[in-house]
């Protein structure tokens, strides 16, 4: 099947990600017209504009390969009950870091203030998706079925998301978190880091790319934008 055919078979599958794709591009254009300032933490002097289009086209052809060899869809049709896994999940892992938060008192700057954080978490979220879960667990599924001896395609899937999941948590404890908290913080949110990239991987291979980043969205807006804004006047 050549790849215009494809495209017109899996149109509503193209059409939902491009849709999500250009929201991200948006916002990412206002906020960088704006205030470049929020994205250099984590982009350096890179055009922060630059990095979410590569990855929205990066995040176009990857997918196309995890759907066209029936590994991972970008939506289901069926995926009503992968929302409201999404929304649970992604409350629960809020309130729990939430609570951890108030017991120690994280520094008040690890949060984009609001109003800019309407518009920098949804970028920064789907660009974690694409680098940590779409292009990690490709590169590993393609290496895998091509050179691993094992025979069962579920098996492999179940490895590379379990490998895929401590991708993001020891990226975080290396560059972000290590030597900030106590050695028990520390631990504790690259588990609660993990299990989030767990469940992701999760509702990806369940029901789909947009349950996976539903869920990120969720937990960003309830950690990191409401209780971002809120814990300012609570706790300092």
């Amino acid at each position: 099947m050549n790849i215009k055919a494809f495209i017109k078979q899996n149109l509503q599958q193209y059409t939902i990600y491009t849709s999500v794709a250009l929201g991200v591009v948006v916002l990412t254009t206002i906020l960088y017209l704006s205030d470049t300032h929020f994205f250099k933490p984590y982009f350096g002097n890179i055009n922060p504009l630059l990095l979410i289009l590569t990855s929205t086209l990066l995040g176009g052809v990857l997918l196309s390969v995890l759907l066209k060899r029936g590994w991972f869809v970008i939506y289901r049709k069926e995926n009503q009950r992968g929302f409201l896994y999404t929304i649970g999940l992604a409350l629960l892992f809020a309130a729990t870091i939430i609570t951890v938060d108030v017991k120690i008192v994280l520094p008040d700057n690890i949060n984009v203030p609001y109003p800019a954080s309407l518009l920098f978490y949804p970028p920064m979220g789907f660009f974690v998706e694409i680098i940590f879960h779409v292009l990690s667990l490709t590169l590993l599924l393609v290496i895998l079925t091509v050179f691993s001896k094992e025979k069962s395609l579920t098996k492999v899937i179940w490895w590379c998301i379990i490998v895929v999941s401590t991708l993001e948590p020891v990226y975080q404890s290396t560059f972000s978190l290590s030597g900030q908290y106590p050695p028990w913080v520390t631990v504790y949110i690259a588990l609660h880091i993990f299990l989030i990239n767990l469940s992701q991987l999760l509702l990806f291979k369940n029901y789909g790319f947009i349950s996976m980043y539903s869920l990120r969205l969720t937990y960003y807006l309830s950690w990191h934008i409401i209780w971002g804004e809120m814990r300012l006047a609570l706790l300092f």
